[in-house]
């Protein structure tokens, strides 16, 4: 195995992603009862063009304002908003460097990225998680419910993508606050080295509804979008009717250890109580395709120093993986064929998904 030094890393951009899970009709015994929104970017678009993701974005200074202050008041604020005890900051596996924020940041990191999160859902697909002022945080609560859109949606949506602050103001007029209380941190990922020069600190928030609320493009960012279960998504990733991006595509298959919303919701309550862990993939290129190592692989090197660079070998995928016994990892045979490997035991409230391998037939 060696290291292909990679130039220093470009600054990390925090980002949030929201993994929304609403309650569905089984089709059939043992089906899962809910369905994942899953959108579609549009082709134009500079990172992951065309791909099918969970609603997210980058964290603007408006989602850290002072200003959030004055709605959330009386009821709720600093310097846990209800969110129950702050838990110690999940590392990671090297000091990134973020881009902080462009002004003082007047809310915490989890706040300000529970906002965005709410905020990017309403612009890329017209889904409004709001709670009336003055509500309880509810904690304990079962799935929850989206607001209906307001009538003159588009021209609000135009007015936040254009000024994130608008959305304040949005909130201000429906009398509401972000419903940051429904939403459960599920897991966080950093940008590998291959992906390019656009790396990203994102963390990935579940939030579970009872039902699908009615979904928007916005047309310009997302030109479509699917709600699917867990393995509908799998399918339709290698049937190539949908792209997954490998965190994507590992967090579907994770969610695919359930089968009912309610078991779902529970687990997420219980997971959110241990904190989230941040990974950063190292890229190992092999003769004839990569993967991605991920914390706990017998391959993985914490020393930061090798996590700026690709590792590569002249073996094959498959005498890599013959080689070796203690995975987590992603393999990627093919962009439809995805392979993921894991032998290592879950800790604590964590949740592994169950190996997974991809059809090579068509390679």
């Amino acid at each position: 195995m060696s290291g292909s030094v990679r130039p220093a890393p470009s600054a990390w951009r925090r980002a949030a992603s929201l993994v929304l899970a609403a309650g569905w009709p089984r089709t059939r015994a043992g089906a899962a009862d809910f369905r994942l929104l899953l959108l579609q970017r549009a082709a134009s678009q500079r990172f992951l063009p065309g791909a099918h993701v969970f609603p997210g974005g980058v964290l603007d200074a408006a989602d850290y304002s002072a200003d959030w202050l004055g709605l959330f008041a009386p009821h709720h604020g600093p310097p846990r908003f209800g969110l129950g005890p702050a838990r110690p900051a999940a590392p990671a596996p090297a000091p990134p460097v973020v881009t902080p924020p462009a002004e003082a940041a007047a809310l915490p990191e989890d706040v300000a990225a529970r906002i965005c999160a709410v905020r990017e859902a309403f612009e890329e697909a017209g889904v409004l998680l709001l709670r009336p002022r003055g509500g309880g945080a509810g904690a304990g609560a079962g799935p929850g419910c989206a607001r209906a859109a307001p009538p003159d949606l588009a021209a609000w949506r135009a007015r936040v993508r254009g000024d994130a602050r608008r959305f304040l103001q949005l909130c201000a007029r429906l009398d509401c606050t972000p419903d940051i209380w429904a939403l459960r941190e599920w897991s966080a990922w950093l940008t590998p080295a291959l992906v390019g020069a656009r790396r990203f600190d994102a963390v990935f928030f579940l939030c579970c509804l009872r039902q699908p609320p009615p979904v928007q493009p916005d047309g310009s960012e997302v030109v479509d979008y699917q709600w699917l279960s867990p393995p509908e998504a799998t399918r339709s990733f290698a049937s190539e009717k949908i792209w997954l991006a490998p965190p994507q595509f590992y967090e579907v298959r994770r969610l695919d250890n359930f089968t009912s919303l309610s078991a779902l919701h529970k687990f997420s309550l219980d997971h959110a109580l241990e904190g989230t862990e941040r990974w950063l993939p190292i890229t190992y290129l092999t003769a004839d395709g990569r993967i991605q190592l991920l914390p706990g692989d017998e391959l993985y090197i914490h020393d930061s120093s090798f996590l700026e660079k690709i590792l590569s070998t002249e073996k094959t995928t498959d005498e890599v993986m013959k080689e070796g016994q203690k995975f987590h990892r992603i393999v990627i045979y093919s962009n439809y064929t995805y392979g993921i490997y894991v032998t290592v035991e879950s800790k604590d409230k964590q949740m592994y998904p169950k190996t997974f391998v991809g059809s090579k037939s068509h390679l």
